[in-house]
């Protein structure tokens, strides 16, 4: 009977203290762009680590099946598998932004003759 009270008084306060909070403000739009980064980031982060784990996959099918040839098993034969796909370094464009072309090289200055 103490415990159903005092979990009923506790279930009030917490509703009366969660009522009286002000409600979230509006995400200004640099904070929009800088969620947009971040998950962004994180997204690469995983194709990094799911490019990781495949390449990891691969070097233990590899020693696998070198180490079953070796003592003279028979081995099933591997299971086609897309090739690892390396996603690069990380590049953030904006959405509406133009990505930036790569800067041209400087014109070559021929050399002074003394």
């Amino acid at each position: 009977m103490r415990f159903t009270i005092t979990a009923i008084a506790l279930t009030l306060a917490a509703t009366c203290a969660l009522a009286k909070l002000p409600a979230p403000a509006p995400l200004s739009d640099e904070a929009k762009a800088k969620a947009a980064e971040a998950a962004a980031k994180t997204a690469h982060g995983n194709k990094v680590a799911d490019f990781q784990l495949c390449r990891s996959m691969e070097r233990v099918a590899t020693k696998y099946y070198a180490d079953a040839k070796k003592a003279g098993t028979e081995a099933k034969p591997p299971v086609a598998t897309p090739a690892c796909a390396d996603p690069g370094a990380f590049v953030y464009t904006p959405p509406g932004a133009t990505p930036a072309a790569p800067a041209a090289a400087p014109a070559a200055v021929p050399a002074k003759k003394s």
